[in-house]
Protein backbone atom coordinates (compact mmCIF):
# COMPACT_ATOMS: atom_id res chain seq x y z
CA UNK A 1 0.00 0.00 0.00
CA UNK A 2 2.84 2.42 0.75
CA UNK A 3 4.19 2.28 -2.79
CA UNK A 4 0.75 2.80 -4.27
CA UNK A 5 0.11 5.78 -2.02
CA UNK A 6 3.42 7.35 -3.01
CA UNK A 7 2.68 7.03 -6.71
CA UNK A 8 -0.83 8.45 -6.28
CA UNK A 9 -0.04 11.19 -3.79
CA UNK A 10 -2.05 13.79 -5.76
CA UNK A 11 -5.22 11.77 -5.41
CA UNK A 12 -4.50 11.19 -1.71
CA UNK A 13 -4.00 14.92 -1.13
CA UNK A 14 -7.26 15.62 -2.96
CA UNK A 15 -9.12 13.16 -0.73
CA UNK A 16 -7.61 14.66 2.44
CA UNK A 17 -8.56 18.17 1.28
CA UNK A 18 -12.09 17.00 0.52
CA UNK A 19 -12.45 15.52 4.02
CA UNK A 20 -11.10 18.74 5.57
CA UNK A 21 -13.60 20.82 3.62
CA UNK A 22 -16.47 18.45 4.38
CA UNK A 23 -15.74 18.40 8.10
CA UNK A 24 -15.48 22.19 8.06
CA UNK A 25 -18.86 22.34 6.35
CA UNK A 26 -20.42 20.02 8.93
CA UNK A 27 -18.86 21.28 12.16
CA UNK A 28 -18.67 25.06 11.76
CA UNK A 29 -21.55 27.30 12.78
CA UNK A 30 -20.22 30.44 11.10
CA UNK A 31 -21.59 30.88 7.57
CA UNK A 32 -18.33 32.31 6.18
CA UNK A 33 -16.41 29.29 7.47
CA UNK A 34 -18.98 27.00 5.84
CA UNK A 35 -18.46 28.75 2.52
CA UNK A 36 -14.69 28.35 2.91
CA UNK A 37 -15.22 24.63 3.59
CA UNK A 38 -17.29 24.28 0.43
CA UNK A 39 -14.58 26.05 -1.58
CA UNK A 40 -11.95 23.68 -0.16
CA UNK A 41 -14.12 20.76 -1.26
CA UNK A 42 -14.42 22.27 -4.76
CA UNK A 43 -10.66 22.67 -5.00
CA UNK A 44 -10.17 19.06 -3.92
CA UNK A 45 -12.46 17.85 -6.70
CA UNK A 46 -10.59 19.96 -9.26
CA UNK A 47 -7.25 18.62 -8.06
CA UNK A 48 -8.57 15.06 -8.30
CA UNK A 49 -9.85 15.60 -11.85
CA UNK A 50 -6.57 17.21 -12.90
CA UNK A 51 -4.59 14.30 -11.43
CA UNK A 52 -6.75 11.75 -13.19
CA UNK A 53 -6.51 13.58 -16.51
CA UNK A 54 -2.72 13.83 -16.52
CA UNK A 55 -0.73 11.07 -18.22
CA UNK A 56 3.03 11.11 -17.70
CA UNK A 57 4.98 11.71 -20.90
CA UNK A 58 2.10 13.12 -22.92
CA UNK A 59 1.48 16.71 -23.99
CA UNK A 60 -1.54 18.99 -24.27
CA UNK A 61 -3.82 18.20 -27.23
CA UNK A 62 -2.65 20.98 -29.53
CA UNK A 63 -1.44 19.74 -32.91
CA UNK A 64 1.73 21.63 -33.86
CA UNK A 65 4.09 19.15 -35.54
CA UNK A 66 1.42 17.28 -37.48
CA UNK A 67 1.34 14.41 -34.95
CA UNK A 68 -2.26 13.22 -34.77
CA UNK A 69 -1.94 9.95 -32.82
CA UNK A 70 -4.08 9.91 -29.69
CA UNK A 71 -1.27 8.23 -27.72
CA UNK A 72 0.73 11.49 -27.87
CA UNK A 73 -1.79 13.69 -26.05
CA UNK A 74 -3.54 13.78 -22.71
CA UNK A 75 -7.32 13.58 -22.44
CA UNK A 76 -8.75 17.14 -22.68
CA UNK A 77 -12.09 16.31 -21.02
CA UNK A 78 -10.92 16.51 -17.36
CA UNK A 79 -9.31 19.89 -18.07
CA UNK A 80 -12.55 21.16 -19.59
CA UNK A 81 -14.52 19.86 -16.61
CA UNK A 82 -12.16 21.63 -14.21
CA UNK A 83 -12.49 24.94 -16.06
CA UNK A 84 -16.27 24.65 -16.15
CA UNK A 85 -16.34 23.71 -12.48
CA UNK A 86 -14.24 26.72 -11.54
CA UNK A 87 -16.67 29.07 -13.30
CA UNK A 88 -19.65 27.47 -11.58
CA UNK A 89 -17.84 27.50 -8.22
CA UNK A 90 -17.09 31.22 -8.46
CA UNK A 91 -20.74 31.93 -9.26
CA UNK A 92 -22.02 29.79 -6.39
CA UNK A 93 -19.54 31.35 -3.98
CA UNK A 94 -20.63 34.85 -5.00
CA UNK A 95 -24.28 33.93 -4.49
CA UNK A 96 -23.59 32.37 -1.09
CA UNK A 97 -21.59 35.38 0.05
CA UNK A 98 -24.28 37.81 -1.08
CA UNK A 99 -26.95 35.80 0.76
CA UNK A 100 -24.70 35.74 3.83
CA UNK A 101 -24.44 39.54 3.69
CA UNK A 102 -28.23 39.80 3.53
CA UNK A 103 -28.59 37.45 6.51
CA UNK A 104 -26.04 39.44 8.50
CA UNK A 105 -27.82 42.72 7.75
CA UNK A 106 -31.11 41.26 8.97
CA UNK A 107 -29.98 39.19 12.00
CA UNK A 108 -26.62 40.84 12.92
CA UNK A 109 -24.94 37.44 13.31
CA UNK A 110 -23.29 34.80 11.15
CA UNK A 111 -24.03 31.95 13.56
CA UNK A 112 -26.36 29.54 11.77
CA UNK A 113 -27.87 28.22 15.01
CA UNK A 114 -28.69 31.75 16.15
CA UNK A 115 -30.30 32.57 12.81
CA UNK A 116 -32.35 29.36 12.92
CA UNK A 117 -33.52 30.14 16.46
CA UNK A 118 -34.57 33.66 15.46
CA UNK A 119 -36.42 32.30 12.42
CA UNK A 120 -38.39 29.92 14.65
CA UNK A 121 -39.26 32.82 16.97
CA UNK A 122 -40.51 34.83 14.00
CA UNK A 123 -42.67 31.91 12.91
CA UNK A 124 -41.14 31.56 9.42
Amino acid sequence: MGGNLLTNYGEAVAMVLFVIGFMNLLLQKNLIKKIIGLNIMDSAVYLFLAEKGYINGRVVPIIVDGIQEAETYINPIPSGLVLTGIVVSVSVSALMLSLTIRLYKRYHTLDLDEISMRLRKEGL
